[in-house]
């Protein structure tokens, strides 16, 4: 076996692969624009006998982390055939590519999984919760009357103020996709449009990107930055009702549609989403926004297939102190006191998606209760939220 970065001449066997694993056609008049799309992504490649036999994506995005960006490789793409499943390509697709992005700083990774169970066994963990609303025609009763307007836009308009709301909303949550405007244009519209609900002001603060058909309400996107648009935006949702039949809203776990309706009692799927992975330990907890607290908390980490990873991490103070591996006799070593906890637990602590008091009555971390508590107090309540895909 051997593993490596493909080259461009490569990209064409790339693409085969992904169609034969992932059982769809790219038309040969759209081969060539797939083929250039991959100069953005790092691909890394298995080969036996200098054919390509499996392969892996690592795509270069931001994320939002409460008010900074941070860098994230997207994984995507990965894809085996069939007579070469389960003799450890992609374990080893994946290595590579946990050191990759860590040259790249990217310091942490996102992924959609195909089952949640394999990608956890390599570090990544769920971080955050799809909630889709089920709604009949006769549950569509208006709320108060707003004093906003709609405007609808297609990508052939599309208009910044939508990026705008989606980026002011973005802040409100732990992990969201930082979208460029070409992102917008090529993977966001698709065959739907955007209502946009601007206040008396003429401020947009809400948007619902939707598709009706076949007497179908589809919202795939819900996004109100305050009271007055998520009323705007349901009232508009109203409207149609002598057209559809049925409306889906999809939505995050944590918005507070269903409770304003006038009928709350509506079908709700709730289903995991994405899976995150702390690539960088040390650059995250560097990075993150912790409550200021004078207690000490020593974090002993655990990560089997980022072992840069491995080591005693001190929070204290908005300081973080790291002891790694004992490099000598001078080396001074952290207490054997302290919160116990792999790269699974770390992530979904980050992206605020289990507290530490959950974790620890699941098993998933270990220390005293005290030490728990101070962990409590020291990560402060955010809520984790996706919306795209790649």
């Amino acid at each position: 076996m051997e593993i490596g970065e493909l080259k461009e001449k490569d990209y064409l066997e790339s693409l085969k692969l992904s169609m034969y694993a992932f059982q769809y056609k790219v038309p040969e008049d759209s081969v060539a624009q797939r083929l250039e799309m991959l100069k953005q992504h790092t691909v890394i490649g298995a080969w036996e006998d200098n054919s390509l036999v499996a392969k892996l994506h690592i795509i270069p995005y931001h994320i939002n982390m409460k008010d900074k960006q941070w860098k994230m490789g997207g994984i995507a793409g990965v894809a085996t055939y069939p007579e070469y499943r389960r003799n450890g390509y992609v374990k080893n697709l994946i290595i590579t590519a946990l050191e990759r992005m860590v040259q790249e700083e990217q310091i942490v990774s996102l992924l959609h999984p195909f089952d949640i169970g394999f990608y956890r066994k390599f570090g990544w963990e769920v971080f955050t919760e799809n909630k889709k609303l089920l709604i009949e025609k006769r549950d569509l009763m208006f709320l108060e009357i707003q004093p906003g307007s709609i405007k609808r836009f297609t990508k052939e308009n599309h208009h910044s103020d939508i990026e705008a709301v989606y980026a002011q909303y973005s802040n409100n949550y732990m992990g969201m996709l930082v979208r460029e405007t070409s992102w917008w244009k090529n993977y966001i519209y698709g065959e739907g449009q955007i209502a946009v609900y601007y206040n008396k002001n003429d401020e947009a603060i809400g948007y619902l990107l939707f598709v009706v058909k076949d007497r179908k309400m589809e919202v795939e996107e819900f996004v109100a930055l305050n009271r007055e648009a998520r009323h705007g935006l349901w009232n508009f949702i109203c409207q149609h009702d002598s057209m559809v039949d049925t409306v889906s809203i999809l939505t995050s776990n944590h918005e507070l549609l269903p409770f304003i309706l006038h009928q709350p009692k509506v079908k709700m799927e709730v289903s995991p989403y994405f899976m995150a992975r702390v690539v960088d330990a040390e650059q995250c907890l560097n990075k993150y926004p912790f409550n200021n607290i004078t207690n000490k908390v020593f974090l002993h980490l655990e990560d089997k297939y980022a072992p840069w990873n491995n080591g005693t991490y001190l929070l204290s103070d908005g300081e973080v102190k790291v002891y790694k591996e004992k490099q000598g006799s001078n080396c001074v070593q952290p207490p054997k006191r302290g919160v116990r906890l792999d790269i699974n637990s770390l992530t979904a602590l980050l992206f605020g998606y289990k507290r530490p008091a959950e974790l620890f009555d699941l098993g998933y971390i270990q220390g005293h209760e005290t030490e728990i508590a101070a962990l409590e107090v020291l990560f402060p309540i955010t809520k984790p939220y996706f919306y795209d895909f790649f």
